[in-house]
């Protein structure tokens, strides 16, 4: 991740919706649910939630967003920097942030904070399962 106040310049690509999803679905143990709605994805590991967005929305002009799962300081300093990051749209605020794809937040650092939402509820599971998983910790060597 950035250090705090580091701000790199705008990304020229956004991310898309099929792009996000694969991000989600490559992670280890991954699954892609819809408890809400048709057009909600929730991207899940061993049954707990890392990922949240309307992929299928997007895909009918709708902005893309997505929430992640965020450590609370760091959560905050990603909303002071960036305009796009907000507290998580009906989720736990503290721990949640939800990211408007818009190319203002560059394309790593969104992977990177679904890398780190990932981590963040698998290192929250039971050992056996992160064995399971082959998880090899936080911040995958950054």
């Amino acid at each position: 991740m950035l250090a705090h106040g580091d701000r790199p310049a705008a990304s020229l690509v956004t991310v898309r919706p099929v792009e996000l999803r694969s991000t989600c679905l490559a992670m280890p143990g991954a699954r892609e649910e819809f408890p809400f709605d048709e057009t909600t994805s929730v991207f899940k590991v061993a049954g707990k939630m890392f990922a949240l967005s309307a992929l299928l929305s997007a895909l009918d002009g709708a902005p893309l967003r997505v929430s992640v799962k965020c450590d609370p300081e760091l959560a905050v300093q990603l909303r002071m920097t960036y305009p796009a990051i907000t507290p998580g749209y009906h989720l736990n605020k503290r721990h949640w942030n939800t990211v408007v794809v818009d190319g203002s937040v560059p394309d790593r650092m969104l992977v990177e904070m679904i890398e780190d939402s990932y981590d963040l509820v698998v290192a929250a599971l039971p050992r056996r399962t992160r064995d399971a998983l082959g998880w090899t910790g936080l911040n995958r060597g950054r």
